[in-house]
Protein backbone atom coordinates (compact mmCIF):
# COMPACT_ATOMS: atom_id res chain seq x y z
CA UNK A 1 0.00 0.00 0.00
CA UNK A 2 1.48 3.31 -1.03
CA UNK A 3 1.43 6.63 0.88
CA UNK A 4 -1.51 8.18 -0.13
CA UNK A 5 -3.44 4.76 -0.63
CA UNK A 6 -3.05 4.34 3.69
CA UNK A 7 -3.77 7.66 4.09
CA UNK A 8 -7.28 7.61 2.57
CA UNK A 9 -7.63 4.22 4.14
CA UNK A 10 -8.16 5.81 7.60
CA UNK A 11 -10.96 8.36 6.08
CA UNK A 12 -14.46 6.95 5.71
CA UNK A 13 -15.27 6.60 1.55
CA UNK A 14 -18.60 4.45 2.80
CA UNK A 15 -21.52 6.10 1.78
CA UNK A 16 -20.59 8.18 -1.09
CA UNK A 17 -22.39 7.05 -3.90
CA UNK A 18 -24.14 9.91 -6.05
CA UNK A 19 -27.42 9.03 -4.97
CA UNK A 20 -27.05 8.62 -1.41
CA UNK A 21 -24.77 12.21 -1.17
CA UNK A 22 -27.72 13.52 -3.04
CA UNK A 23 -30.34 11.80 -0.43
CA UNK A 24 -28.34 13.22 2.44
CA UNK A 25 -27.63 16.42 1.58
CA UNK A 26 -31.67 17.63 0.90
CA UNK A 27 -32.30 15.69 4.14
CA UNK A 28 -30.01 17.86 5.72
CA UNK A 29 -31.16 21.19 3.77
CA UNK A 30 -34.65 19.89 4.72
CA UNK A 31 -34.02 19.56 8.71
CA UNK A 32 -31.74 23.23 9.04
CA UNK A 33 -33.10 25.89 6.04
CA UNK A 34 -35.79 27.04 8.48
CA UNK A 35 -33.47 27.33 11.31
CA UNK A 36 -30.91 29.73 9.27
CA UNK A 37 -33.54 31.28 7.05
CA UNK A 38 -33.38 34.52 9.36
CA UNK A 39 -31.81 37.56 9.44
CA UNK A 40 -29.03 36.92 11.72
CA UNK A 41 -27.94 34.32 9.13
CA UNK A 42 -28.02 37.29 6.87
CA UNK A 43 -26.12 39.48 8.29
CA UNK A 44 -23.18 36.46 9.26
CA UNK A 45 -23.36 35.49 5.85
CA UNK A 46 -22.55 38.90 4.64
CA UNK A 47 -19.59 38.86 7.16
CA UNK A 48 -18.27 35.96 5.42
CA UNK A 49 -17.78 36.74 1.81
CA UNK A 50 -14.81 37.30 -0.14
CA UNK A 51 -16.15 39.91 -2.51
CA UNK A 52 -14.90 38.68 -6.03
CA UNK A 53 -14.13 40.26 -9.14
CA UNK A 54 -11.96 38.09 -11.65
CA UNK A 55 -13.16 39.48 -14.47
CA UNK A 56 -11.36 39.30 -18.29
CA UNK A 57 -12.63 43.06 -18.41
CA UNK A 58 -11.57 44.54 -15.29
CA UNK A 59 -9.55 47.65 -15.14
CA UNK A 60 -7.63 49.73 -12.27
CA UNK A 61 -10.32 52.29 -12.68
CA UNK A 62 -13.00 49.34 -11.87
CA UNK A 63 -11.53 48.13 -9.33
CA UNK A 64 -11.07 51.51 -7.33
CA UNK A 65 -14.89 51.82 -7.56
CA UNK A 66 -15.22 48.56 -6.17
CA UNK A 67 -12.90 49.66 -2.95
CA UNK A 68 -14.69 53.35 -2.82
CA UNK A 69 -17.92 51.25 -2.37
CA UNK A 70 -16.35 48.96 0.23
CA UNK A 71 -14.87 52.17 1.90
CA UNK A 72 -18.29 53.64 2.17
CA UNK A 73 -19.86 50.62 2.75
CA UNK A 74 -20.38 50.95 7.41
CA UNK A 75 -21.36 54.43 6.39
CA UNK A 76 -23.78 53.44 4.45
CA UNK A 77 -24.96 50.47 6.21
CA UNK A 78 -23.68 51.04 9.66
CA UNK A 79 -25.44 48.23 11.91
CA UNK A 80 -23.87 45.92 9.13
CA UNK A 81 -20.90 43.91 8.86
CA UNK A 82 -18.94 44.33 6.09
CA UNK A 83 -17.77 41.70 3.80
CA UNK A 84 -14.81 39.40 4.93
CA UNK A 85 -12.12 40.03 1.64
CA UNK A 86 -11.76 41.49 -1.33
CA UNK A 87 -10.87 38.97 -4.48
CA UNK A 88 -9.15 40.18 -7.19
CA UNK A 89 -6.24 39.28 -9.99
CA UNK A 90 -2.73 39.63 -8.80
CA UNK A 91 -1.95 42.81 -10.85
CA UNK A 92 -4.59 44.83 -9.04
CA UNK A 93 -3.28 44.28 -5.65
CA UNK A 94 -1.55 47.12 -5.24
CA UNK A 95 -4.77 48.94 -6.35
CA UNK A 96 -6.56 47.49 -3.48
CA UNK A 97 -3.85 47.98 -0.99
CA UNK A 98 -3.49 51.65 -1.81
CA UNK A 99 -6.90 52.70 -1.75
CA UNK A 100 -8.69 49.84 0.70
CA UNK A 101 -9.39 51.89 4.54
CA UNK A 102 -11.73 48.97 5.57
CA UNK A 103 -10.48 45.97 7.58
CA UNK A 104 -10.68 43.39 5.10
CA UNK A 105 -8.40 40.80 3.92
CA UNK A 106 -6.84 40.75 0.25
CA UNK A 107 -7.25 37.88 -1.55
CA UNK A 108 -5.47 37.25 -5.11
CA UNK A 109 -5.72 34.31 -7.33
CA UNK A 110 -2.81 31.81 -8.58
CA UNK A 111 -2.61 29.31 -11.50
CA UNK A 112 -6.46 30.85 -11.98
CA UNK A 113 -8.16 29.25 -13.69
CA UNK A 114 -6.50 25.92 -14.95
CA UNK A 115 -3.56 25.73 -12.99
CA UNK A 116 -1.52 24.08 -16.82
CA UNK A 117 1.44 25.81 -16.10
CA UNK A 118 4.58 25.50 -14.32
CA UNK A 119 4.88 24.83 -10.43
CA UNK A 120 7.54 27.88 -10.19
CA UNK A 121 5.59 29.97 -12.22
CA UNK A 122 2.66 29.46 -9.56
CA UNK A 123 5.36 29.64 -6.45
CA UNK A 124 6.78 33.35 -8.59
CA UNK A 125 3.44 34.37 -8.52
CA UNK A 126 2.59 33.75 -4.91
CA UNK A 127 5.68 35.55 -3.67
CA UNK A 128 4.63 38.93 -5.58
CA UNK A 129 1.43 38.45 -4.87
CA UNK A 130 2.25 38.39 -1.14
CA UNK A 131 5.63 41.32 -2.22
CA UNK A 132 2.35 43.75 -3.13
CA UNK A 133 0.27 42.88 -0.38
CA UNK A 134 -1.91 39.66 -0.56
CA UNK A 135 -3.05 38.24 2.31
CA UNK A 136 -4.48 35.22 1.02
CA UNK A 137 -3.88 33.39 -1.87
CA UNK A 138 -6.50 31.18 -3.51
CA UNK A 139 -4.67 28.39 -5.86
CA UNK A 140 -6.14 25.68 -8.47
CA UNK A 141 -5.52 22.50 -7.77
CA UNK A 142 -2.97 20.72 -10.10
CA UNK A 143 -5.39 18.92 -11.76
CA UNK A 144 -3.63 17.20 -14.56
CA UNK A 145 -1.95 15.73 -11.92
CA UNK A 146 -4.64 15.04 -9.12
CA UNK A 147 -6.72 13.15 -11.96
CA UNK A 148 -3.55 11.27 -13.36
CA UNK A 149 -3.13 9.73 -9.94
CA UNK A 150 -0.08 11.66 -9.30
CA UNK A 151 -1.19 11.92 -5.66
CA UNK A 152 2.82 12.89 -4.47
CA UNK A 153 3.37 15.39 -7.54
CA UNK A 154 -0.26 16.87 -6.90
CA UNK A 155 0.56 17.18 -2.69
CA UNK A 156 4.41 18.50 -3.35
CA UNK A 157 3.35 21.26 -5.59
CA UNK A 158 0.79 22.52 -2.79
CA UNK A 159 3.18 21.96 -0.26
CA UNK A 160 5.79 24.18 -1.86
CA UNK A 161 2.95 26.84 -2.44
CA UNK A 162 1.87 26.65 1.25
CA UNK A 163 5.60 27.47 2.27
CA UNK A 164 5.50 30.30 -0.48
CA UNK A 165 2.61 31.79 1.12
CA UNK A 166 4.52 32.47 4.49
CA UNK A 167 1.83 34.37 6.81
CA UNK A 168 -0.81 34.49 4.02
CA UNK A 169 -3.78 32.11 4.30
CA UNK A 170 -4.00 29.30 1.30
CA UNK A 171 -7.18 28.42 0.16
CA UNK A 172 -6.79 25.78 -2.37
CA UNK A 173 -9.27 25.55 -5.44
CA UNK A 174 -10.35 21.66 -5.88
CA UNK A 175 -13.11 22.26 -8.97
CA UNK A 176 -14.96 20.18 -7.66
CA UNK A 177 -17.11 20.50 -10.38
CA UNK A 178 -14.66 19.00 -13.00
CA UNK A 179 -14.53 15.95 -10.31
CA UNK A 180 -18.10 15.20 -10.25
CA UNK A 181 -17.85 12.07 -7.95
CA UNK A 182 -17.81 12.50 -4.45
CA UNK A 183 -14.65 10.00 -3.54
CA UNK A 184 -12.63 11.73 -6.05
CA UNK A 185 -13.62 14.89 -4.16
CA UNK A 186 -12.84 13.64 -0.93
CA UNK A 187 -9.62 12.63 -2.01
CA UNK A 188 -8.31 16.00 -3.20
CA UNK A 189 -9.96 17.48 0.04
CA UNK A 190 -7.78 14.89 1.94
CA UNK A 191 -4.49 15.98 0.12
CA UNK A 192 -5.09 19.52 0.01
CA UNK A 193 -5.59 19.52 4.03
CA UNK A 194 -2.87 17.29 4.64
CA UNK A 195 -0.65 19.63 2.43
CA UNK A 196 -1.54 22.60 4.69
CA UNK A 197 -4.15 24.28 3.03
CA UNK A 198 -5.82 26.96 5.27
CA UNK A 199 -9.18 26.35 3.49
CA UNK A 200 -10.59 24.31 0.81
CA UNK A 201 -12.78 26.13 -2.28
CA UNK A 202 -14.88 24.22 -4.30
CA UNK A 203 -14.98 26.02 -7.75
CA UNK A 204 -13.20 28.97 -9.66
CA UNK A 205 -16.39 29.79 -10.75
CA UNK A 206 -14.64 29.35 -14.71
CA UNK A 207 -16.52 26.01 -15.45
CA UNK A 208 -19.94 25.03 -16.33
CA UNK A 209 -20.13 23.78 -13.10
CA UNK A 210 -19.76 25.56 -10.00
CA UNK A 211 -20.50 25.08 -6.08
CA UNK A 212 -22.82 21.87 -5.59
CA UNK A 213 -24.06 21.03 -2.13
CA UNK A 214 -23.20 17.71 -2.78
CA UNK A 215 -19.83 18.93 -3.17
CA UNK A 216 -19.92 21.09 -0.02
CA UNK A 217 -21.46 18.70 2.13
CA UNK A 218 -18.53 15.90 1.15
CA UNK A 219 -15.95 18.83 1.70
CA UNK A 220 -17.40 19.38 5.47
CA UNK A 221 -17.24 16.23 6.24
CA UNK A 222 -13.86 15.56 5.02
CA UNK A 223 -13.01 18.60 6.86
CA UNK A 224 -14.64 17.43 10.47
CA UNK A 225 -12.78 14.00 10.02
CA UNK A 226 -9.21 15.55 9.32
CA UNK A 227 -10.18 17.85 12.73
CA UNK A 228 -11.49 14.96 14.17
CA UNK A 229 -7.86 13.09 13.33
CA UNK A 230 -5.40 16.03 13.80
CA UNK A 231 -6.96 18.68 15.95
CA UNK A 232 -6.84 21.14 13.55
CA UNK A 233 -9.76 23.27 11.62
CA UNK A 234 -9.59 24.10 8.10
CA UNK A 235 -11.53 26.33 6.40
CA UNK A 236 -14.65 26.32 3.76
CA UNK A 237 -15.15 28.09 0.79
CA UNK A 238 -18.05 28.24 -1.64
CA UNK A 239 -17.50 29.85 -4.87
CA UNK A 240 -19.16 29.46 -8.21
CA UNK A 241 -23.11 30.21 -8.91
CA UNK A 242 -24.03 31.13 -5.19
CA UNK A 243 -25.70 34.53 -6.12
CA UNK A 244 -29.05 34.57 -4.43
CA UNK A 245 -29.98 34.59 -0.29
CA UNK A 246 -31.82 31.03 -0.55
CA UNK A 247 -28.79 29.39 -2.28
CA UNK A 248 -26.54 31.14 0.43
CA UNK A 249 -28.83 29.75 3.69
CA UNK A 250 -28.50 26.42 1.62
CA UNK A 251 -24.73 26.40 1.60
CA UNK A 252 -25.09 27.66 5.36
CA UNK A 253 -27.21 25.35 6.33
CA UNK A 254 -25.00 22.37 5.06
CA UNK A 255 -21.74 23.42 6.75
CA UNK A 256 -23.50 24.91 9.99
CA UNK A 257 -25.06 21.48 10.70
CA UNK A 258 -21.82 19.10 10.24
CA UNK A 259 -19.28 21.11 11.22
CA UNK A 260 -21.16 23.44 14.32
CA UNK A 261 -21.34 27.29 14.97
CA UNK A 262 -17.66 27.53 15.36
CA UNK A 263 -17.15 27.47 11.56
CA UNK A 264 -19.47 29.55 10.38
CA UNK A 265 -17.22 32.92 10.96
CA UNK A 266 -14.87 34.50 8.13
CA UNK A 267 -12.43 32.60 9.64
CA UNK A 268 -13.67 29.25 8.77
CA UNK A 269 -16.38 29.97 5.86
CA UNK A 270 -16.47 31.45 3.25
CA UNK A 271 -18.39 32.56 -0.04
CA UNK A 272 -16.52 33.72 -2.63
CA UNK A 273 -19.44 36.27 -4.93
CA UNK A 274 -19.81 39.31 -6.22
CA UNK A 275 -23.88 39.45 -6.48
CA UNK A 276 -24.60 37.87 -3.69
CA UNK A 277 -24.11 41.12 -1.37
CA UNK A 278 -27.12 43.25 -3.07
CA UNK A 279 -29.53 40.05 -2.25
CA UNK A 280 -28.40 39.75 1.19
CA UNK A 281 -28.76 43.71 1.49
CA UNK A 282 -32.53 43.26 0.20
CA UNK A 283 -33.44 40.54 2.45
CA UNK A 284 -32.48 42.28 5.41
CA UNK A 285 -33.83 45.79 4.42
CA UNK A 286 -37.13 44.13 3.14
CA UNK A 287 -36.51 46.71 -0.36
CA UNK A 288 -34.29 45.64 -3.27
CA UNK A 289 -31.13 47.19 -2.91
CA UNK A 290 -28.07 46.99 -5.58
CA UNK A 291 -25.06 48.34 -4.23
CA UNK A 292 -22.58 46.36 -5.63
Amino acid sequence: MDRFEELFSKYDFSNLEKENVTAQVERVIADNFKTYNVNAVYSNILSCIDLTSLNSNDTFSSISNLVELVNKFDEKFEILPHPAAICIYPSFIGTVKDSLQEDLEIATVVGFPHSNTFPEVKIAEVGMSIMEGATEIDVVMPLSQFCSQNYQETYDELTEIKSACQDAKLKVILETGLLNDPVLIKKACIIAMVAGADFIKTSTGKTSVGATYEAVYVMANAIKEFNEMNNQKVGLKVAGGVSDTATAVSYYSIVASILGEEWMNPSLFRIGTSRLINHLLSSLSGREISYF
